[in-house]
């Protein structure tokens, strides 16, 4: 079992730059994903990034691409999504997860962090 901590996330305008993070502790292993999702308000979740935790290779949504990097601090076990040029369609509970994959899938996720609120303002 691997467990997630999040810390990060509140209000900010748009145009601006916020960081979230994700420490994990417990059984982490070489070829396991970290990934982050979002869950606008009225919603489904959906894929924001994934890393892969063996060799820090990334994966990112379409809509994400360019404005956001996840990325990784080995030393604290600590997987970053560095977000900037933030929009207000960017508004939603972030969730960092790890799990096998394929990065995009949210059933390849199976120990989810606790979730952290982003809102962006006008």
């Amino acid at each position: 079992q691997v467990q997630l901590d999040q810390t990060g996330g509140g209000l900010v305008q748009a145009g601006s730059s916020l960081n979230l993070s994700c420490s994990a502790s417990g059984r982490t292993h070489r070829t396991m994903l970290v990934g982050w999702f979002r869950r606008p308000p009225g919603k489904e979740r959906e894929f924001v990034g994934a890393l892969r935790w063996g060799d820090g290779g990334t994966t990112y949504a379409d809509s994400v691409k360019g404005r956001f990097i996840v990325s990784r601090e080995n030393a604290k076990n600590t997987v970053y999504l560095q977000m900037t040029s933030l929009k207000p369609e960017d508004t939603a509970v972030y969730y960092c997860a790890a799990g096998v994959g394929p990065p995009a899938w949210i059933k390849g996720y199976t120990n989810w962090g606790q979730g952290t609120q982003v809102t962006v303002a006008p």
